[in-house]
């Protein structure tokens, strides 16, 4: 018997789990626990002004979903959940996530509209 593409493409993402709840548990542990608020609400890499404001957020995101992906995971191992549900709850809780994730690096870093500070003037002042 030979493997299906969606027979691997199902064990790459019930193995991909257990590493995604390993980093967002710790992420939640590092913002909770140690005060490490440095992966908090990052666009482009830079943290908000203020992330001590956000972090509360991104825990709760990150918390919320690292269950929600152990949970997965023991269902699957346990036998409990059948393969519909799991990657039902896998899928939603992965896309949840970074999308949470994105709108809250996104409020964290409000848009700045009109002209940036130190930027030269036309001229003529018709912005030519």
């Amino acid at each position: 018997m030979a493997p299906h593409v969606s027979l691997v493409l199902n064990w790459i993402l019930f193995l991909a789990l257990f590493p995604i709840a390993f980093f967002w548990l710790r992420r939640a542990w590092r913002i909770v626990v140690k005060r490490d608020f440095s992966e908090v609400a990052l666009k482009r890499g830079e943290p908000p002004p203020n992330p001590a404001k956000f972090a509360p957020y991104s825990a709760a995101i990150n918390l919320v979903g690292g269950v929600v992906v152990v949970w997965t995971i023991f269902g699957v191992l346990t036998g409990s959940f059948d393969f519909e549900t799991w990657t039902t709850l896998a899928g939603i809780t992965i896309w949840s996530k970074f999308m949470l994730d994105f709108a809250l690096s996104r409020h964290a870093h409000p848009m700045k509209l009109g002209r940036k500070r130190g930027e030269a003037q036309p001229e003529n002042g018709k912005g030519e």
